[in-house]
């Protein structure tokens, strides 16, 4: 299967009960999308659509440090702001539950990392998973930083602009993971950048000059 035809996958990640939301990508085509609670059942879902590359609106590591991850400040330092990642330590004390969500990547991760290796920061064969993050992926698309408001109107609008077809994307989590799944193919091409490191995690963007 040539590097233009292989299917790869989107996921957008919620909390227990919001579940995941992910997009199938075939070439210039969003071929399905499923959602579900049950991360194994997602991953059985990227396994029958054969995905080669998966990535995945949420933290693939923790901060080391107790501060955000250099992947983190990494974006920040491109003023791209995002959400800072604590210690898991920090995330379990916390009483609130804000971080149930960083838990269940958690638990998506562990279940697609006995398909899907988790990116290491080197070019490799095979599947593949790893981390992105929609507001900079919508950056990275546009050249520019963009604004955090109307970000339902100006994500699909990054989506359309390329030429995708999104009137199936009926809600921001459709659309999110299908802008995951745009990553998912720009790096099963070569094209992307990658943030971080190994110790707390990467987070990868397409680069749209290499595409």
């Amino acid at each position: 299967m040539s590097e233009h035809n292989k299917t790869v996958v989107g996921i957008d990640v919620g909390g227990k009960v919001k579940g995941f939301h992910a997009v199938a990508l075939r070439g210039e085509t969003f071929v399905d999308k499923a959602t579900a609670a049950n991360p194994a059942l997602i991953v059985d879902w990227c396994l029958d659509h054969r995905a080669a590359v998966v990535s995945v609106d949420a933290p693939c590591g923790w901060s080391q440090t107790g501060l955000s991850r250099l992947a983190e400040r990494e974006l920040l330092g491109k003023k791209i702001h995002c959400f800072a990642t604590p210690t898991r330590e920090r995330a379990e004390n916390h009483d609130k539950g804000f971080y149930d969500w960083v838990f269940n990547g958690e638990n998506l991760y562990m279940q697609l990392r006995r398909h899907y290796p988790l990116f290491d920061g080197r070019k490799r064969k095979g599947t593949v998973c790893f981390e992105t993050f929609p507001h900079a992926i919508v950056c990275a698309m546009k050249g520019r930083l963009v604004s955090w408001k109307s970000k339902v109107k100006v994500r699909r609008e990054a989506l359309e602009t390329i030429g995708y077809d999104i009137s199936n994307l009926s809600n921001i989590d459709f659309v999110d993971a299908a802008l995951c799944a745009v990553v998912a193919d720009a790096f099963s091409k070569g094209s992307y950048k990658v943030y971080g490191d190994s110790a707390e995690g990467f987070i990868v963007v397409p680069d749209p000059v290499r595409a």
